[in-house]
């Protein structure tokens, strides 16, 4: 074997450690999870927190919304300070909350543990948590606390979170929330016009919707606010209830446009709603994927969870091998349920996916189950899941 050749080698593995060494596990001395998930992934100059519930350390849930809160933050919190952050690098939050939606003592109990340095937010009523938890918060920290800069419009009295929180180049936007799409759309825009950027810089949106607004009308008025095939990847989710409207976007833009690029594999369509997936940089954001088979005979053709999320992944991998990624890139995902109760089946297919380092992961029951569990006419079955990826190249 030549010199030259032996450098070569010698470079491609330096390059291959130096890759590996920038999506690092953190899993605090411990800690548990209920599924092949890892608690945070630190990777692309941020940490990435998986869903955390409102056990406390003497396995039991605190009595009230307040402390549930307190105690899901605490949580977070563990695994933020093992990543060598602390809460004041935060950047983004979820909080997912079952029935009972009481949403003020939800906020309460967040404005008591963050004072006025609070991340952006979105508050989701969902049907059912893994675990029966009463609340479950996932976030997003920045590793260079120096970069982050809040967004606040100062519009309505429910300014204990900011309207976006920009770092390290990515604008997180807080879920903004109206009673028709067009409404909460604009307010999405004044946040982003805020941050000195447009709808252009969108690269993923969470359009969450109730049952008072139709799949079909938020579309009519989504698309005209995004450039026909270069949309923002989209994960669009019904939700049981919303904090202060029917229907709520929340999302991710990047400040440099030059960074932004979607991504969408051949064997698709370009679509006037979503990209397949979205890079920001190095992060790549993925749409939200089903068992959903494209073309004339389209459809869900599957009968059971555990073949859904086969499907799924194949579609998700779709994506990824597009952009040149696999699925050890992935550092965070979303899984939405049918039914919670399909949570071990889903992990037992979910975990041959990932063997080692899984991302971080959120799990939630949004809605009551599909009434019948059958094939219609055309042999087609309902949805049972569905899923979006966060990858870092």
């Amino acid at each position: 074997m030549s010199r030259n050749t032996i450098a070569v080698i010698g470079a491609l593995c330096c390059a291959a450690s130096m890759s590996a060494a920038t999506k690092k596990v953190i899993f605090p001395p411990g800690a548990k999870t209920a599924g092949p998930y890892s608690p945070g992934i630190l990777a692309g100059g941020f940490l990435f927190v998986s869903g955390q519930g409102a056990k406390g350390p003497d396995g039991k849930f605190p009595d009230t919304p307040r402390a549930q809160v307190r105690q899901c933050l605490d949580n977070v919190k563990t695994i933020v300070e093992a990543a060598g952050l602390t809460m004041g690098h935060l950047v983004y939050a979820q909080v997912y909350v079952p029935e009972p939606w009481n949403y003020t003592e939800i906020r309460a109990g967040w404005t008591e543990y963050f004072g006025e340095k609070s991340p952006a937010r979105a508050i989701l009523g969902v049907a059912r948590l893994p675990e029966n938890t009463p609340v479950e918060i996932n976030a997003v920290a920045v590793e260079d606390a120096s970069s982050r800069r809040e967004i606040r419009l100062q519009r309505d009295s429910r300014a204990e979170v900011p309207d976006a929180v920009e770092a390290s180049g990515l604008l997180f936007v807080s879920g903004a929330a109206a009673s028709n799409p067009k409404d909460a759309l604009d307010r999405m825009g004044e946040a982003l016009r805020a941050a000195g950027m447009d709808f252009r810089n969108m690269v993923f949106v969470n359009p969450y919707l109730t049952s008072a607004i139709r799949y079909e009308e938020m579309n009519r008025a989504y698309a005209p606010y995004f450039e026909f095939g270069n949309t923002p990847a989209r994960a669009t989710i019904q939700v049981a209830s919303l904090d202060g409207g029917t229907i709520e976007f929340t999302g991710v833009a990047v400040a440099d446009l030059s960074k932004r690029r979607a991504v969408r594999p051949k064997n698709m369509e370009p679509s006037p709603t979503a990209s397949p997936c979205v890079f920001a940089g190095d992060i790549y954001f993925c749409s939200a994927k089903n068992a959903f088979i494209p073309g004339p005979n389209s459809g869900v053709y599957a009968s059971t969870v555990e073949e859904q999320v086969r499907m799924s992944f194949r579609n998700l991998l779709d994506g990824l091998e597009e952009a040149g990624l696999k699925l050890a890139d992935v550092v965070a995902a979303n899984v939405y349920l049918d039914d919670i109760a399909d949570f071990p089946n889903m992990n037992g297919v979910y975990k041959t996916y990932f063997q080692d380092a899984p991302p971080t992961r959120t799990t939630v029951q949004q809605i009551a189950p599909a009434k019948e569990r059958k094939a219609g006419e055309r042999g087609q079955w309902p949805a049972l899941e569905q899923i979006s990826f966060v990858a870092v190249k």
